[in-house]
């Protein structure tokens, strides 16, 4: 679905136009012939979540004639706190349509291209090759790598970034100016390794600083103007008020854009509105867990469904149900009757001299947010000893949607 007229490079002929652009005119680095080519500029924006709303927005304001936008999702309550493009009204709609309805508010002589679909490693190419710079505002890692590996093969240059809790990354990835992702991050986390936004937390307003440094960055790429984040990675730190530089470097033997490259389909994963959207994101920096943890393989758990575990509870001998999530997670929502011990206590081993866990033959049921924390700490469990072991399917948002609706979902 396309909407608004878009606009021709003459546009500035209008006395309205220039008006509207005149803080523009006046900067020499842009100027009419740079406001023409932004008029004339194609840019996608991947996700129209936390990083993806500011960076829409300026970059409409800016006058970039056609803004394409990828996302497959829907909007939820939870994504109100950062993703500024939507409203409470447009909780349930399309994140793509109540976008485009944004952009429109802001610029109606803006063109906007919807695509209301999953970006994967085989739509990714045909997408990306539709613009002339691309905006990453997706939220896991096998999209992202997808899309970097489509950017090197189309030339198009990748503003990308991450945000989680407090901290954030922004680069701009182009093969043949500078390194693309994978020459920086040879390798994709393994699920679960890197917390996402959903799990961990992201500062709302982190979000818009971010995709603002986004649309700066698309800005000057489109214009030809300044330094952009080409070979440099810009790390910041919100609760410290830090910026900090990074060079980085291409790597010459790169499976993306070194010679000899040759990058397979990729993975098959979707875009969910930028910085999470009720998914699993992995948003967050491109870090690995330390401590040698386990990856979560081997034989599969024991397992018990919601509706299973509310009928137990009513039993006179229940199981003894752990939440393995931290305190800002529990603050929001938790089982009624549940014993608090972190993952990390497990992980150490701390939490197996816990009187709450009781003994090996002690039946013990774990939960998380989804039961991928979880799974962790019920392997670890059997492990040590521990019989009667099983993870909550689902975690606490199973037991909200099926058990006990009236609850808080985060």
């Amino acid at each position: 679905m396309d909407t608004g007229p878009g606009q021709g490079p003459d546009e500035l002929a209008d006395a309205t136009a220039r008006t509207r652009y005149a803080r523009h005119l006046l900067l020499p680095e842009v100027g009419m012939a740079g406001q023409r080519r932004l008029a004339a500029a194609r840019v996608l924006v991947l996700g129209a979540g936390g990083l993806g709303s500011p960076a829409l927005l300026y970059l409409a304001a800016a006058g970039v004639g056609t803004l394409g936008i990828a996302d497959d999702d829907v909007v939820e309550l939870t994504n109100l706190q950062r993703q500024i493009v939507h409203g409470t009204g447009d909780v349930g709609r399309s994140k793509v349509e109540s976008a485009a309805e944004a952009v429109a508010r802001v610029n109606p002589g803006v063109r906007v291209e919807t695509h209301p679909e999953r970006v994967t490693a085989a739509t990714a190419d045909r997408l990306v090759a539709a613009y002339d710079v691309v905006v990453d505002g997706t939220d896991n890692f096998p999209t992202r790598y997808a899309v970097n590996d489509a950017c090197v093969r189309a030339g198009v240059p990748l503003v990308w970034a991450s945000v989680l809790r407090f901290d954030a990354q922004v680069a701009v990835w182009w093969a043949g100016h500078g390194p693309c992702l994978r020459c920086v991050f040879p390798h994709e986390p393994a699920a679960g390794d890197v917390p996402s936004c959903a799990e961990a937390g992201v500062l709302g307003a982190l979000c818009g600083t971010v995709g603002s440094v986004q649309a700066a960055e698309a800005l000057k790429l489109v214009l030809g103007i300044g330094e952009p984040l080409v070979g440099r990675l810009l790390i910041h730190d919100a609760l410290r008020a830090r910026w900090d530089t990074v060079a980085v470097q291409a790597d010459p033997s790169c499976a993306a854009c070194g010679l000899g490259a040759g990058v397979g389909a990729g993975v098959d994963a979707g875009v969910g509105a930028g910085v999470d959207g009720g998914r699993a994101h992995g948003a967050g920096g491109l870090g690995v867990r330390e401590g040698g943890i386990p990856d979560g393989g081997g034989e599969p758990v024991a397992t018990v469904s919601v509706r299973a575990l509310a009928a137990e509870l009513r039993r006179p001998h229940p199981p003894v149900l752990v939440d393995v999530r931290p305190g800002p997670e529990r603050s929001i929502v938790s089982i009624p009757g549940a014993v608090t011990i972190d993952l990390a206590d497990f992980r150490s081993g701390e939490a197996f001299s816990r009187p709450e866990l009781g003994g090996p033959g002690t039946p013990l049921v774990l939960y998380c947010k989804t039961g991928a924390r979880s799974e962790e700490a019920t392997r670890l469990v059997v492990a040590a000893g521990w019989r009667y072991a099983a993870n909550l399917t689902g975690g606490v948002l199973a037991w909200v949607r099926e058990v006990d609706p009236s609850l808080a979902t985060y």
